[in-house]
């Protein structure tokens, strides 16, 4: 394993993206220069999604169905508020609330929000949701970034326009719609550096109890983001240790999966964008669910992904994509393969 994690790391220094923070999956909360005190903002992304294994359970859906509200009351306060309609991710036939927050942005290097948003934890779960390249997260944001919203106060500085940025949030560690059921709480921060025009580095931390006052939870993560003209990589590393909360679920209405004590997980992206609005894409991926179980007596614990894609921009407000995910088995080979097309209009 540390093997791999080391070529993995080895490859992604060879080629970025740009560096997005997103509380919520639209603008980044700080940048409102420009906008009128009221500003109404959303997207849908209808998708068809064909599973190899079992053909019954092709299907069109929605992946998201979002609309919010954002403005400002005073030159230093914002609100900022988004529903999430979908009922692939909400339940049938329900809709909630996604992120809710006031902001204080007086000064770059001290803004403060309360309320409930994004832990500020790695770099694909901090991409605004319209902005993925590929249509899935990698497994490992999905599964070790859980939940990926919840309910707090964040101590942020810097913006894009700077070399430097950090986040430091308070959060419950419990997630959306649901109470607090302990005393103490989950401390989350994440931290970037431009080292050059084309290349930025980051880290990501959390330490909290998610299910008691005395089980804990801690997590790592590295990221490295390169942008050089028009080719484009980021790749990630997570490792998790510790209690985690089941009933948390996985990223954006994918199923939890069933973790050891110890697991980590990691991915690399390619993508290069053409002069015909076309974007080619490639994604690697791995997530081994328990450390401490050999992958050849419990293949069912580790599994490799590679996503074949492309992304075709009709302008910037509508986007069409398609994935082709090949999932890798290590010991016995599985027809679960999946192919997935999504289009998605943003007003």
């Amino acid at each position: 394993m540390k093997n791999k994690i080391l070529v993995f790391f080895v490859l992604a220094f060879l080629f970025q993206v740009n560096n997005a923070f997103s509380q919520g999956c639209d603008a980044e909360p700080a940048d409102t220069t420009g906008i009128p005190k009221i500003k109404i903002f959303g997207y849908i992304q209808p998708e068809y999604n064909y599973n190899f294994t079992d053909p019954s359970s092709n299907t069109f859906a929605f992946r998201r169905a979002r609309i919010g509200v954002t403005g400002k009351v005073l030159d230093d306060f914002r609100y900022y508020f988004m529903l999430e309609t979908s009922p692939f991710i909400g339940g049938v036939g329900s809709a909630f609330l996604m992120d809710a927050f006031v902001a204080w942005e007086k000064y770059n290097w001290a803004r403060i929000a309360v309320g409930s948003f994004k832990q500020p934890f790695g770099l694909e779960v901090n991409t605004a949701c319209h902005s993925l390249t590929t249509i899935d997260r990698a497994v490992v944001s999905d599964q070790l970034v859980s939940p990926q919203r919840d309910y707090g106060v964040i101590l942020l500085g810097g913006n894009k326009y700077n070399r430097f940025g950090y986040q430091v949030a308070l959060m419950n560690g419990r997630g959306l719609n649901v109470k607090d059921n302990n005393n103490k709480k989950d401390i989350i921060g994440r931290a970037t550096y431009k080292l050059f025009d084309f290349m930025s580095v980051g880290a990501s931390f959390r330490y909290g109890y998610p299910t008691n006052d005395n089980d804990t939870r801690t997590t790592y993560g590295g990221e490295v983001l390169f942008n050089i003209n028009n080719l484009h990589i980021q790749g990630e590393y997570i490792y998790d240790t510790g209690d985690y909360n089941k009933a948390a679920g996985g990223g954006c209405g994918s199923d939890p999966l069933e973790l050891g004590d110890k697991r980590d997980g990691a991915y690399g992206m390619i993508w290069y964008d053409t002069k015909w609005n076309v974007q080619p894409v490639f994604k690697y991926e791995f997530f081994d669910q328990d450390l401490d179980k050999k992958n050849w007596a419990y293949p069912n614990l580790y599994s490799e992904r590679m996503t074949l894609g492309v992304n075709y921009f009709f302008n910037d407000k509508i986007r069409l994509q398609i994935n082709y995910q090949a999932n890798i088995e290590t010991v016995i080979n599985v027809d679960n393969d999946k192919f997935l097309a999504q289009i998605q209009v943003k007003f």
